[in-house]
């Protein structure tokens, strides 16, 4: 494609670029690679805690601001054909004026720094439940959102690159796929660690060492079915309900009605020597 006066291409309208879309993820079906849109629905981009934490802390980036308008507008309108989440790195095809090629790579989370967000933690997770809908306390909230010492990476730790012409650190392709993290986030929040190279299962496990975790009641067991259930829209296997109980029979001895009185026995005679 040629390009106009100052390096922009020229304006290709949305229909158009989803027919490019269309096309490009035929092609990588073809090849056997099976593409991962992202796709939202409503105004908001991300509607859980782990989503709307991702971008919260994104938009705090004052060096991303002019970028980031743009790229909730791309994401939006399902320009991010195609995203790849896997340890340490985002692989992602933007539809734009071309389709464009996006690679971000994150830095592992330091062993120590995520030692030390483990121990802040220990303690205060008392299940998978809360770790991955984000019902926790506030001081366990702070410690996995901090700037520097949670989970999130900061843009030292981001290396990104978008085969697109701008020449800006943050393209709003890329700007796009950032938030494309976000609304996937709300699905499979787990991913936030794979991203990071780290095991959720160890803030369960010290949580389990600091406290000595009870076991679970049965009024326990069905709330967090029931959650799990909404959490990933299944219906909870493994436990039949119980059978209902039969309702007693009332047995009435011969004679006996209500209000009435049985009978009295005759003595029996005595036998004759």
């Amino acid at each position: 494609m040629g390009y106009g006066y100052y390096g922009f291409a020229p304006y290709v309208s949305v229909a158009e670029r989803r027919q490019r879309a269309a096309r490009k993820l035929t092609q990588l079906r073809k090849k056997g690679h099976e593409p991962r849109p992202v796709e939202i629905s409503g105004r908001h981009i991300a509607t859980t805690f782990w989503g709307k934490a991702w971008c919260s802390h994104l938009e705090s980036y004052a060096d991303y601001a002019s970028r980031l308008p743009r790229g909730r507008t791309y994401a939006r309108n399902g320009s991010v054909i195609d995203l790849q989440v896997t340890k340490g790195e985002l692989r992602a095809l933007v539809s734009g004026s071309e389709i464009y090629e996006v690679l971000v790579r994150i830095a592992p989370l330091a062993p120590a720094r995520w030692k030390v967000t483990r121990n802040e933690c220990a303690g205060q997770i008392g299940s998978v439940v809360e770790l991955l809908t984000g019902k926790l306390s506030t001081e366990v909230m702070a410690v996995l959102c901090h700037r520097e010492k949670g989970l999130f990476p900061g843009t030292r730790e981001i290396r990104m690159s978008c085969s697109c012409p701008d020449g800006v650190r943050l393209c709003k392709h890329l700007a796009a796929v950032f938030y494309g993290v976000g609304a996937r986030l709300d699905q499979a929040p787990d991913l936030l660690f794979t991203l990071r190279g780290v095991d959720g299962a160890e803030l369960l496990a010290d949580a389990g060492r600091a406290k000595g975790l009870a076991a679970p009641n049965r009024a326990d067991a069905a709330i967090a079915d029931e959650h799990l259930g909404d959490i990933f829209g299944i219906e909870m296997e493994g436990k039949a309900p119980r059978p209902a109980r039969k309702p007693r029979k009332v047995i009435r001895k011969a004679g006996k009605k209500a209000g009435k009185k049985a009978p009295k026995k005759a003595p029996k005679k005595a036998r004759r020597a």
